[in-house]
């Protein structure tokens, strides 16, 4: 959404009150009264979805005149809500004359110093008000945090709306995977992928709370049920702990070898991948190897071995990644090499940034590794010799490339370029498309896309760029939080049914599942490539992701068979859709 300029009568709708004395009365509620007997925390909106809201709120009628961490124009938020009550600065948005006139001494003040009426805005209610007043209470208080005194904060980074490529996309519902809880959200499904081609090829879908299903026609049979073979597999508190990821050796109707990842409580076995003493685990991250009696069975039976174990400072951003690259051919150094994308497990905001970004340690990295092998510390797996860290004196092997926050999806082009794509979630500003790239670094946690981060700033904003930016490699495609709100990573089309998404990188937003395009051809000349977004139809109908689902949040994801043929779903209701046309908007 584009910042609107609006007059400067504006001054301070809501961002003034900060410059106000503490004390004043409106009606009956004192602002020390609010703040004493109040908790923030339960009176303010919180989920991701209302902030982004109330951002897009603010940058239209407030971004102008004020933001968090200077008062150039208009007063800083830093610290409002701490500092008044909520029912305070809900008069005071709805009628501000009348509490300049009224004697209270926080409105008068600021008329005093500014000279100006602040007009009435009794139209922003309801969500709308809840919304707002939630984003400028989060982005205060990340604002108070901000110990580097760091100034400059960019609320909307990206003005520009993206585009719209002129596409709508034909979907076509396929199934729906049965629920794994009986309270919302019924299922978790994360992942659909398989192996081998036509008419041998076998898909896959895993649920996080433990279930890997075959795909039979439109049903779904279980075919390994992780609770029973891992009885410490914990799936919360959610955020992507549970059965996070699987990947079918590219040998596997031979060796019968399948690559899992799940999450078990802290402490659960020796991990080798520790970390430092002083610094608590919230919970382990396991790569865990299957080796199936009879890989053509219609379940799995066999045994299993643990490959590898790491620690995380916090629930999130774990083991997000697992995948063999389907362009290498057997006597190719890459065939067989195993690619693990790992977030920074919290550590870059949860007070340990030296984890992240950082060649001795795993934590915010894509890993490649042989399973087959045995020359890793642990012996469990092998180090490929060309991977760029084996000779560096104090660095991880394992590494290929690193710099991520959350590398959630790791693809490639199957069509001609090559190109290895990694999605990067990012924290509150910008999402990340990345070309991954042998040794490279992404910036993560001093770099948001294209843009400065600091953790020890406001952690809810970005800032402009200072000096050379050559040490980090920057993203093909970004787009900010007016957008979206954390990155689906998807597929560039290469399948034979639609010749319109011939060329197409399509990829979307998990929360609010808006769907994007950008064009191959565009990538990789050292800047972020265009992005558009594109409409989707179903039976005929245009509709949105949102429109179906029974949750504010979408929860998209992406996936593809060996025939480049793409596929859509929404992981808290379970649905499943193929992608069967694509047309030119009327």
């Amino acid at each position: 959404m584009n910042v609107q300029k609006t007059p400067l009568i504006w001054l301070s709708k809501i961002a003034a009150l900060s410059l106000l004395p503490l004390g004043a009365s409106c009606g009956p509620v004192t602002p020390r009264e609010t703040v004493a007997n109040e908790t923030l925390a339960d009176q303010y909106a919180t989920d991701e979805l209302s902030i982004q809201h109330g951002m897009e709120l603010f940058n239209t009628h407030c971004a102008s005149c004020h933001n968090f961490s200077g008062a150039e124009i208009g007063p800083s938020l830093s610290g409002v809500t701490s500092e008044v009550g909520k029912q305070w600065l809900e008069t005071y948005l709805h009628n501000p004359t009348a509490m300049i006139q009224g004697g209270d001494e926080r409105a008068a003040e600021l008329f005093g110093r500014y000279k100006l009426y602040m007009p009435s805005f009794p139209q922003i209610k309801g969500d709308d008000l809840e919304h707002l007043l939630g984003f400028i209470h989060k982005f205060s208080e990340a604002e108070k945090r901000n110990t580097s005194a760091r100034a400059g904060g960019l609320i909307n980074p990206i003005p520009e709306p993206l585009p719209d490529s002129g596409l709508v996309l034909e979907l076509e519902e396929w199934f729906t995977a049965p629920a794994s809880s009986a309270t919302p959200p019924l299922a978790r499904i994360n992942k659909l992928a398989g192996y081998g081609k036509g008419k041998r090829e076998r898909l896959f879908l895993a649920d996080q709370r433990g279930s890997l299903y075959r795909v039979a026609g439109d049903s779904l049979c279980v075919f390994l049920e992780l609770r029973q073979e891992e009885p410490l597999l914990i799936d919360h508190p959610g955020l992507g702990t549970g059965l996070g990821n699987f990947a079918f050796h590219p040998d596997f109707d031979r060796n019968g070898l399948l690559y899992t990842t799940h999450t078990e409580p802290a402490g659960s076995a020796p991990a080798d991948f520790a970390l430092p003493d002083s610094t608590q685990a919230a919970l382990q991250w396991v790569l865990t190897e299957w080796r199936a009696d009879q890989p053509a069975a219609e379940s799995f039976t066999g045994r299993r071995r643990e490959l590898l174990r790491a620690d995380m400072v916090t629930q999130i951003h774990g083991f997000q990644e697992l995948t063999f690259n389907p362009l290498a051919r057997p006597g190719e150094a890459d065939y067989g090499m195993l690619y693990l994308g790992i977030g920074d497990g919290g550590a870059g905001l949860g007070g340990h940034p030296e984890l992240c970004d950082n060649p001795g340690r795993i934590w915010g990295s894509v890993l490649r590794i042989d399973p087959l092998g045995a020359s890793s510390k642990n012996g469990q797996y092998g180090i490929p010799a060309d991977n760029p860290f084996t000779s560096r004196k104090g660095a991880l092997g394992e590494i290929w490339c690193r710099g991520f926050r959350n590398p959630h999806r790791i693809t490639w082009d199957t069509g001609g370029s090559g190109l290895m794509f990694i999605t990067n979630i990012g924290q509150h500003s910008v999402e990340e498309v990345n070309l991954g790239q042998k040794g490279a670094d992404y910036g993560w946690p001093v770099r948001e896309g294209t843009f400065l981060f600091d953790v020890h700033a406001n952690s809810e904003l970005v800032y402009p760029l200072e000096g050379s930016d050559s040490l980090f490699t920057a993203p093909a495609l970004q787009y900010d939080h007016d957008e979206g709100n954390a990155v689906s990573g998807g597929y560039a089309y290469r399948g034979n049914r639609i010749g319109a998404l011939g060329g197409y990188y399509l990829f979307g937003d998990i929360p609010r599942g808006t769907l994007f395009a950008a064009p191959v051809s565009e990538l990789g000349k050292g800047r972020p490539g265009p992005v558009y977004r594109m409409a989707l139809e179903i039976k005929g109908r245009e509709t949105t992701l949102a429109d179906r689902s029974l949750d504010a949040r979408v929860d998209l994801r992406f996936a593809a068979d060996a025939s480049g043929e793409l596929y859509l779903f929404t992981k808290n209701d379970g649905k499943v859709y193929k992608v069967v046309g694509a047309r030119r908007a009327r």
